[in-house]
């Protein structure tokens, strides 16, 4: 029984049973790219409720009247949102469940802002993909996370190192 099913599988149940995941290390491709759908429609409510969480008082995302005045016209998404955002819609395709950590993030770049109503929509590109020197059944990936509002113009981009898990072998789950 898989640990992650909270019932035991019938053996007289010939129906195959599919758990979703993400993608294990050696079924990674260097230079395949991963669309994540849906996307993600920006709120007033997601950037004010983002903002105050990680107690980011900037008056950019939370004073209407001073972003008024501001080169865009108008409260911008909270950068860190649409950086959370991009590498939360991303998980269910590639690493629920077999990440085992995250290393790091580096080269973000947020060339245009986001809006409120406006939808990011994410693309993931792996970049690299080889085995842990340290942790054996493990390997370290590097991808490249875009972000795109409906227009298609670029919005965010980071570069993100995980560790992962290889497939299990034979002796069955981790």
């Amino acid at each position: 029984m898989d640990n992650a099913s909270p019932e035991p599988e019938s053996p007289h149940d010939p129906t195959p049973v599919i758990q979703q995941r993400g993608l294990y290390v050696d079924e990674l491709v260097v230079g395949a790219r991963y669309r994540h759908r849906p996307g993600r429609t920006a709120t007033e409510a997601d950037n004010t409720l983002f903002s105050s969480l990680t107690m980011n008082t900037q008056a950019l995302h939370l004073d209407a009247a001073f972003s008024a005045t501001q080169p865009f016209g108008e409260r911008l998404m909270n950068s860190m949102w649409t950086l959370a955002t991009m590498v939360g819609s991303s998980v269910s395709q590639i690493t629920q469940g077999t990440l085992v950590a995250q290393l790091g993030l580096t080269d973000i770049a947020f060339p245009a802002p986001l809006h409120h109503g406006d939808t990011l929509y994410t693309e993931t590109e792996i970049l690299d993909a080889r085995p842990s020197a340290s942790r054996p059944g493990q390997g370290v990936v590097t991808m490249r996370h875009t972000g795109r509002d409906q227009h298609g113009t670029v919005v965010a981009t980071a570069i993100r190192t995980a560790l992962m898990w290889y497939a299990p072998d034979e002796e069955g789950p981790r």
